[in-house]
């Protein structure tokens, strides 16, 4: 046998090696949500939100809380959040505005639009992520959907607030934080949504 043909056979052996590996990583990444979905089934704990809470930043005080009275708003800061919306399954997810410049120590609210368009009852989840990640612990969600599972029945549509303050001490070189969710159907049983009538959308941001 040629070189060459040695050389071809080694590298068809190198490709499938590599197709076998992508394969099984792709797999794996669509394990995890029935993964998580078995383990809160079994055990009847919201190991997402268990997660959130763990998350600095991430506590949620419900309606209950309020922004501390030592917080002061730094108007002379605007940082622009980003709001980023992904799906696992068929749902209808985003946010009512694409970004808002806010000043740290300062309450905002804003809606996520949602609707199961599929033809049965579901339970469902969001996970958060941020960017840049050094930014998590000084963004606080005060009211957020992300910290229980919800049900919405088939082609209901609801509304949930994401009510946040971004803390003063955050770093000065940080200009713009994404906030990104991944919503998907998951196990266990569904409290009730959040009420967000009283809770006010802004319409225009700010310059």
């Amino acid at each position: 046998m040629s070189f060459t043909e040695r050389l071809r056979r080694e590298n068809i052996r190198m490709v499938g090696k590599l197709a076998v590996v992508a394969a099984g990583m792709f797999a794996f990444g669509y394990a995890l949500v029935p993964m998580y979905r078995a383990i809160c089934e079994m055990t009847g704990i919201n190991i997402l939100a268990l997660s959130e809470l763990e998350v600095p930043g991430g506590a949620s005080g419900g309606k209950n809380v309020r922004v501390p009275t030592n917080s002061q708003v730094d108007t002379s800061r605007t940082i622009t959040v980003e709001f980023d919306a992904n799906v696992r399954g068929l749902w209808e997810f985003k946010p009512a505005l694409r970004s808002l410049q806010v000043h740290p120590g300062e309450l905002n609210t804003v809606m996520y639009e949602f609707q199961n368009v599929q033809n049965r009852r579901m339970a469902a989840q969001a996970i958060p992520s941020y960017a840049p990640q050094q930014a998590a612990p000084y963004f606080n969600k005060l009211e957020c959907f992300c910290f229980n599972q919800y049900t919405l029945e088939a082609g209901e549509k609801k509304q949930w607030p994401v009510a946040f303050v971004i803390d003063p001490k955050i770093s000065k070189d940080v200009k713009t934080i994404t906030l990104s969710y991944t919503f998907f159907e998951v196990g266990g049983k569904t409290p009730a949504a959040p009420v967000a009538n009283n809770l006010v959308l802004p319409t225009e941001p700010r310059s």
